[in-house]
């Protein structure tokens, strides 16, 4: 095990990462990819599951000959497994090709049969069944949505598959198959069986050989064919374990295995769970299957995290994001401006909210305004809006589940910044821990894979081992209490502008 490597291959929604991870959970060599994301009209987000492909050949070969040049021998890696963007999804027909291009999570065109589906079967019965209250993120609305609008292709695709699935079957061939951290973010699985619910499909008229077979983690899902090993450079019949969701992935990368500690993804969406040991759901969180196979992580997700970041410095600061050092200019002009933006509050419900409000409608707001407001200004009023939110949500959870979460753990490209590690610690008057590595989702695949290989008799063990140190960031007092007074005026943000916003987006509909 001491010169052993394993592969985790996180497939996100703007890349693709093949990471080798030692036994210690040290990263040896890196492999990157984009992958191109599709808006081809108002909230409609979409994908070619051929550029998920492309960008995993392209990370995996990029990852071996960085071995190669550091005289590490391939045949060192002992196993893959693969952490992958959730809730979207691909439409595969009977030849193995797309039959429409894959909706991703961001997309909201199943707004209305979010609303329809949940009134004709029961919202509170999809909660308890999914562990999701209904809203515009999992593929089950999307599914009906296909169904109602684009029956033709309803009818020719064979196969719906998530991300892991795709990549799977194009990896090791056979049939398509998956783990239940895929699965689950989909909104059509029992959460207490671990199954695709039977009662759902039947509502969506969906046979269930249309889906791919259901694995815990950890189990073997195949080994990868000999043509793929010759392309990629990687052992011949590599095997490839069961892992799945982004989210989960990035739990167990953090070691987050017990009630007191809470991750936070700072990513394209903020993603923050705590673990527990019984399933539970509630309005103030999602609940997903843990990536360990045992237990649940109840989850916040604000859908606008650092998308919202790239999505103003491209549209209205006139440098763009192509400018390497624009956030730096930018984070350090925000570092100096008040707590508060001298009275710039920003909702950041872009893209709808999820927990606590599950308003598909919502939408983002400005308010106060001024001449004398920057672009900095402006840029500092979105990181406080994300991580006021975020702490909103932490203390929902906190109250309903009766205890307090200890400290976050910060991962994703938002821990980098020093003005947002602070922002959170401040806001929330917690400490707030960063990895060493930023990579929790690849590195959680890592450990799901390093347990696959046998090097730990558990993936608990795996996380425990792999999940290596941290830096603590302590929150300013003076800064809580400032903090307390800003998160009573955002509280009520929401309740002022909720109709307006609901009437705007049924005017825009029109």
């Amino acid at each position: 095990m001491k010169d052993e490597l394993v592969i985790g291959l996180d497939s996100s929604t703007q890349s693709t990462k093949a990471i080798a991870w030692n036994a210690t959970g040290k990263d040896i060599a890196v492999g990157k990819a984009d992958i191109p994301l599709h808006n081809p009209r108002l909230d409609c987000f979409e994908q070619d599951p051929a550029d998920w492909w492309s960008a995993c050949i392209t990370a995996l070969k990029e990852c071996v000959e960085q071995l190669k040049a550091s005289g590490i021998n391939p045949a060192s890696i002992k196993s893959l497994a693969i952490s992958n963007q959730r809730e979207t999804i691909g439409f595969i027909g009977d030849d193995g090709e797309p039959t429409y291009p894959a909706i991703v999570w961001l997309d909201e065109r199943s707004r209305e049969q979010v609303a329809t589906f949940s009134e004709r079967y029961g919202a509170e019965e999809i909660h308890r069944i999914t562990g999701r209250p209904p809203d515009l993120t999992p593929c089950l609305y999307r599914l009906q949505w296909m169904r109602e609008n684009e029956p033709d292709i309803w009818e020719k695709t064979k196969h719906f598959v998530d991300v892991q699935s795709y990549l799977v079957k194009k990896l090791c061939g056979g049939e398509f198959r998956t783990g239940w951290i895929s699965a689950d973010p989909m909104g059509i699985i029992d959460m207490v069986s671990h199954t695709w619910s039977a009662p759902l499909l039947e509502a969506l008229e969906l046979d269930e050989s249309r889906l791919s077979t259901l694995h815990a983690p950890g189990a073997l899902l195949g080994t990868i064919l000999p043509n793929i090993a010759k392309e990629t450079g990687l052992p011949e019949s590599l095997p490839i374990y069961a892992a799945g969701g982004d989210g989960q992935c990035a739990g167990l990368g953090t070691a987050c295995i017990t009630p007191n500690r809470a991750y936070i993804n700072l990513g394209t969406a903020i993603v923050s769970g705590v673990w527990s040991p019984e399933y539970r759901y509630n309005t103030s969180w999602r609940t997903e299957l843990a990536a360990q196979g045992e237990g649940y992580i109840f989850e916040n997700c604000l859908r606008s995290g650092a998308f919202l970041l790239n999505w103003f410095v491209d549209q209205f600061v006139a440098r763009g994001k192509a400018d390497a050092s624009v956030f730096d200019a930018l984070e350090e002009a925000a570092s100096k401006l008040p707590i508060g933006c001298d009275g710039l509050m920003i909702q950041p419900y872009f893209s709808g909210v999820m927990d606590p409000h599950w308003d598909t409608s919502a939408r983002g707001v400005m308010i106060g305004l001024s001449g004398s407001h920057t672009e900095a200004h402006i840029y500092r009023a979105i990181l406080e809006a994300i991580t006021i939110d975020q702490v909103i949500s932490t203390e929902d959870t906190e109250t309903e589940l009766g205890y307090k979460i200890d400290h976050f753990l910060a991962i994703g490209g938002g821990a980098n910044s020093a003005l947002w590690r602070q922002l959170l610690a401040d806001a929330s008057g917690k400490p707030v821990l960063v990895s060493q590595t930023i990579e929790a989702s690849a590195l959680g695949a890592g450990m799901i894979a390093a347990f696959g290989a046998g090097w730990y008799p558990s993936i608990t063990d795996a996380a425990t081992a792999m999940s290596g140190s941290t830096v603590e960031y302590k929150p300013n007092a003076t800064n809580y209490a400032r903090y307390r007074e800003l998160l009573s005026i955002y509280r009520k943000l929401y309740g002022a502008t909720a109709e307006i916003n609901r009437d705007l987006v049924s005017f825009a509909a029109n």
